[in-house]
């Protein structure tokens, strides 16, 4: 077993161990990749106050996250693909996240279905569904994970178009991969993520292939996934999908206090102040920078979560100062995935809680829910000034 100190060992396997196809698509960013970028590196423009002689005793980072007790406020954030980062990529990923105390949440492209990760997992999970045009279909995914005992929903609501990726055009990756010659070759060199391939039956987008109308098979899925997703998405309409779900509701992919106050509307639960990881609207501000507004825009009356551009415990430390009750990550569990398998999703949580504990220690705080802005040092102009 390597040494494994922080996320950027896990990447470093990860990107020996799986496909290049896989490593780009996880690893990548819309347009120039300005955006993607600016996640992580507007983390570090936020300093730290170092508090001494004060007793860090007993430190806690327990919280709940939309009334349910996490050992950290960090969920598994949904990534679609996740199943061919490792063979039952998605189960693993479940596993590691029920054993830590943490929320995951699958997503609607993934390769395990959500009877598959049901089936393997013995406390709920979270589903996340995208916004589109077949009414029968996302009932029926509503239906399956209420089904599924699934104890929350999260709705994406900043893919109705998809943002160039270049690095996925250029790879061939779409639903279903396009397999090239050069992609199996690069394919060929990884004997380990090959071998958990071929050992595995769920090698296809398992929420949709079977369940959506007029895909049977992996052939006819380009054409839905081109036609699915619903570009005249609005608020009336997220109305109507907060009728199909009952339960609590999570609403993914704001970045402007105008929709945080319209989510706040539609009777969600939480939102989560997101970019998409940078692959969406390239040139958007980073979430960590849009995250103040927003909080001081909706108050106390709806949860603030965060994700985006989130490596380490200092990061998740940081966007819980500044008003996020909850957090996610994404990339940082791919990494550890790819790496290790259900035992490098284990090992990224591991880094991310023993970073926020530390930290959280020599700031002088022995409780994750009494972080706020006064351990932080950030520049006057963070959010901006902008002209309007």
């Amino acid at each position: 077993m390597p040494v494994i100190t922080n996320i950027a060992d896990l990447k470093q396997i990860y990107r020996r161990r799986v496909p290049k196809m896989f490593y780009d698509y996880a690893e990548s960013g819309s347009w120039t990749e300005q955006t993607f970028r600016e996640n992580t590196t507007d983390f570090d423009k936020i300093y730290l106050r170092q508090r001494v002689a004060i007793d860090m005793t007993g430190r806690s980072t327990a919280s709940q996250m939309i009334g349910q007790d996490v050992a950290m406020p960090v969920g598994l954030a949904p990534v679609g693909l996740t199943g061919m980062q490792h063979a039952d990529g998605e189960i693993k990923a479940a596993r590691a996240a029920e054993k830590f105390g943490v929320p995951f949440t699958l997503s609607t492209m993934s390769i395990c279905s959500i009877e598959d990760v049901a089936e393997n997992t013995t406390k709920p999970f979270w589903m996340q569904v995208y916004t589109l045009k077949d009414d029968e279909f996302m009932q029926r995914l509503f239906d399956r994970a209420r089904d599924a005992k699934c104890s929350a929903a999260m709705i994406t609501v900043d893919l109705q178009m998809l943002g160039q990726r270049h690095k996925d055009l250029k790879n061939g990756l779409s639903a279903p991969p396009k397999l090239t010659p050069k992609s199996v070759a690069n394919m060929m060199t990884k004997v380990h993520w090959g071998l958990g391939m071929l050992g595995t039956k769920r090698r296809f987008f398992g929420n949709i292939v079977g369940h959506a109308k007029g895909v049977t098979d992996p052939s006819s899925l380009s054409t839905w996934t081109s036609e699915a997703f619903d570009q005249a998405l609005d608020w009336d309409r997220i109305r109507q999908f907060r009728k199909m779900w009952d339960g609590p509701l999570i609403i993914k992919g704001i970045m402007d206090p105008v929709d945080a106050r319209e989510a706040l509307n539609v009777g969600a639960d939480a939102i989560i102040v997101s970019n998409h990881g940078g692959r969406q609207l390239d040139g958007a501000l980073s979430a960590i920078r849009a995250l103040p507004a927003i909080v001081d825009a909706v108050g106390d009356k709806i949860e603030v979560h965060l994700d985006s551009g989130i490596r380490s415990g200092q990061d998740v430390l940081k966007a819980l100062s500044l008003g996020a009750k909850g957090t996610y990550i994404g990339r940082a569990f791919v990494y550890g995935l790819g790496a290790m398998g259900e035992a490098g999703v284990t090992r990224a949580l591991e880094v991310i809680h023993k970073e926020l504990d530390s930290t959280m220690g020599l700031c002088g705080r022995r409780d994750v829910k009494t972080l706020d802005r006064d351990i932080l040092l950030v520049p006057e102009d963070f959010t901006g000034r902008w002209t309007v």
